[in-house]
């Protein structure tokens, strides 16, 4: 999928305007922040408002796309939870959007409950 998304952004633009891709790879970890010992997790998310946040931060200046995906239902330890990943200019357009989209996502998008 990743191999997909970056041939398919770096086949539709603007060379000149692409310059940086980011790509987040989140798994389930078999510990909770916290240390305890974990399974895996059951998990769901908001597709509109995962449209909506992606479509926001598009706007931003220096942001040529914007791809996520999310793992939905009962993730096991090792498992891929999302592909996050955001193609620009500059790594100071991209950073800071990359940053700010995957703390939105991760606290307004998806919800997960951990299992031991």
């Amino acid at each position: 999928m990743i191999e997909k998304w970056i041939a398919e952004i770096k086949g539709s633009s603007n060379l000149r305007e692409l310059g940086m891709i980011l790509i987040h790879n989140g798994i389930v970890r078999a510990t909770s922040k916290d240390g305890k010992s974990v399974k895996g997790v059951h998990l769901s998310y908001d597709k509109e408002k995962l449209n909506f946040l992606i479509a926001e931060f598009k706007k931003k200046e220096g942001i040529v796309a914007i791809k996520a995906w999310i793992n939905e239902g009962t993730l096991n330890a090792g498992d891929d939870i999302m592909y996050v990943l955001v193609a620009g200019r500059l790594r100071t357009d991209v950073l800071p959007t990359f940053e700010e989209l995957l703390s939105r996502i991760k606290r307004e998008v998806v919800s997960k409950e951990e299992f031991s």
